[in-house]
């Protein structure tokens, strides 16, 4: 049986990317006040930081309900496909848990729990996307994608921790001493949740600097295949400066992956937040 590779939109792949695998994605909803819009499609990044300055507050975000999961699922099971869906961490949203639903009452339907979020879980979705083109069955794409959530890397250094604040990770003390500090905390993705782990001082293109280095110096432990750069819309030169330190310091990649952050994470994060996101061997 033919298999499609579905994913809802917190995977931030790029629009080239979901061309190019042939990826069906499913916009979450992000409410900003009483107007719930569709992630991606009728809501973008910018509209973020537009409702953040004017209102003070952070949207929120809300998993597919479940009519439109049937509804997805359904419409490739009509075209005699099996599906393999991606959710974002079951500890995040409650996609995951929608999706197993819908899954069972349309048959054909294997979900993956990526334990990640962003292109930490793009990357479980790429590999999907492989497997499936290798002419891997649904259950062992599932399979093979359900060992490998625990091999993805991902963490984000943000320059300022008011998105946190607002968005209740953070006290308004701590955000307050960070800020006088100048800290920019780098968020990891650790068994399925977000985690804070080191801490940086300093202006912001330097710091990203010193995170990739943390990151990679040393290490042989990472698969070449790809890795994410992922950000929330960074300076250029900054984000050149970064492929350029992953070339130095750990050359050899097969793709190195631009991709803008989507709501979800600009509504955690804010701006001038970056991640170098991949996969341990």
């Amino acid at each position: 049986m033919k298999v499609k590779i579905t994913s809802d939109s917190t995977c931030d792949l790029s629009p080239e990317l979901i061309k190019k695998y042939d990826i069906d994605i499913l916009p979450l909803y992000v409410s900003m006040g009483e107007d719930t819009k569709k992630d991606g499609v009728e809501v973008v990044p910018e509209d973020i930081y537009a409702h953040v300055e004017k209102t003070g507050k952070l949207p929120k975000t809300s998993a597919p309900n479940l009519t439109d999961l049937v509804e997805l699922f359904e419409k490739w099971h009509n075209e005699g496909y099996a599906v393999v869906h991606f959710s974002i961490s079951s500890d995040f949203s409650s996609s995951y848990h929608s999706a197993t639903i819908a899954a069972e009452e349309v048959g054909d339907v294997y979900v993956v729990d990526s334990r990640n979020l962003s292109t930490g879980q793009g990357l479980v979705v790429l590999t999907g996307a492989d497997l499936a083109a290798e002419g891997k069955s649904a259950e062992e794409i599932k399979a093979e994608c359900d060992k490998m959530t625990e091999k993805v890397e991902a963490s984000f250094v943000v320059d300022s921790i008011d998105y946190l604040r607002m968005g209740g990770r953070c006290s308004s003390v701590a955000a307050l001493g960070a800020n006088l500090l100048k800290l920019k905390p780098c968020i990891e993705v650790r068994d399925g949740k977000m985690v804070s782990a080191k801490k940086y001082r300093g202006k912001i293109e330097k710091v990203i600097i010193d995170y990739v280095v943390d990151r990679l110096k040393g290490r042989d432990d990472i698969e070449k295949n790809r890795i994410f750069i992922t950000h929330t819309k960074c300076d250029k030169k900054v984000v050149k400066e970064v492929e350029a330190k992953i070339n130095e310091l750990y050359p050899g990649f097969n793709e190195i992956l631009e991709t803008t952050a989507g709501c979800t994470i600009t509504s955690h994060c804010g701006p001038n937040t970056l991640g170098i996101l991949f996969i341990r061997k």
